[in-house]
């Protein structure tokens, strides 16, 4: 009897779930394209998804495995925070080695280019249909946009949390759409959420609810994080998503992003100056830019010298510059509190 041919992944604990459900996702579309069957190692780490039926398709062990093989990673290191002046910025675009396996392979690596998975948009909402039972369509009304705010590790990367000036300017143009748009913010840090947008109310539900929310969306307002990707691309109400453009680098590229992959065609882009950007323009614009940047021409080159010291001293005054009116106040108390502290 012929083998089958298998195209799987494994699962990393730390990895996050929305990365994971790319994985997850990528794997499957890749064997569906071609007829093969699929498989996900570590699928434990998926049962957090308590709110579908996943199938993980065979259940193998990683010595069956012809060929690993380890997505295409692209990286420029820079000056604009720490992480990138020592890990790089991850800048990769699709990879097409994924697109032509022809043997059983286990895969690794970010896998979220929309090249891998988005001509099945159809067979991914069956993949990741939620039961019934679970599916809330609570914050489904048509004046209502779900505001989705990444906090937890994020807050600490000036880099990567996003500028209070992002979600402002994209609310501003939700009520261009609708004149009686209300918004509600769901997240997984309500102590973040209050403290860059406090003038939205903030719920964190279960996992289920936090999900489904932004699934049964009509507009969404999205933060630089996988989490809210499937929900969002799999929706059959959403009609109209905000990202912000350069993705996981909105508060500080010139141009480049972190990463391309993450350009996906049902999003527009909105950048620091408020203006919106179709996904179409995204690339074309990045291609343009490809051209002229001297970072494209440094790809996996580190920093030294005098350029890394300069990029140290960079990444050190790299601080939020428009923080809410409440959180400003809060700086400032504490800062009167100190003062009254040393004086004492």
């Amino acid at each position: 009897m012929e083998a089958k041919t298998i195209i799987a992944t494994e699962l990393l604990k730390g990895q996050g779930l929305g990365n994971q459900l790319f994985c997850y996702v990528t794997t499957r579309a890749l064997a569906h394209a071609k007829g093969y069957e699929f498989s996900i190692l570590n699928r434990e780490l998926l049962d957090c998804m308590y709110f579908m039926d996943i199938d993980c398709g065979t259940d193998i062990k990683n010595a069956c495995f012809e060929k690993t093989y380890h997505e295409r990673e692209d990286r420029i290191f820079l000056g604009n925070s720490a992480h990138d002046i020592e890990h790089g910025c991850y800048i990769t675009g699709v990879d097409k080695q994924l697109l032509s396996l022809n043997q059983t392979t286990l895969l690794y690596g970010n896998m979220q280019d929309e090249s891998y998975f988005g001509q099945y948009k159809k067979e991914i909402r069956e993949w990741l249909r939620v039961k019934p039972e679970y599916d809330c369509m609570d914050y489904s009304r048509e004046n209502l946009c779900i505001i989705n705010i990444r906090g937890g590790e994020y807050t600490s990367s000036p880099e990567l949390f996003l500028r209070r000036g992002y979600w402002l300017d994209a609310m501003r143009i939700m009520r261009q759409k609708r004149a009686d748009m209300e918004f509600m913010v769901v997240t997984d840090d309500l102590s973040a959420a209050r403290r860059i947008l406090p003038e939205v109310k903030a719920y964190h539900f279960d996992l289920a609810g936090d999900y489904t929310a932004i699934k049964n969306a009509r507009y969404l307002i999205v933060s630089n994080s996988t989490f809210a990707f499937f929900p969002a691309f799999t929706s059959e109400t959403v009609q109209y998503i905000i990202a912000p453009k350069y993705w996981a680098r909105h508060n500080v590229s010139d141009g480049y992003w972190a990463s391309e992959q993450n350009i996906y065609s049902d999003f527009v882009y909105l950048d620091r100056k408020g203006k919106l950007f179709t996904a179409n323009e995204c690339r074309e614009e990045l291609v343009r830019y490809k051209r002229k940047s001297t970072h494209y021409k440094r790809i996996g080159q580190r920093l030294e010298g005098a350029a890394l010291i300069k990029a140290k001293m960079r990444s050190k005054w790299l601080i939020y510059k428009d923080l809410s009116v409440r959180a400003v106040r809060s700086i400032k108390r504490r800062m009167l509190e100190v003062g009254k502290d040393r004086n004492d």
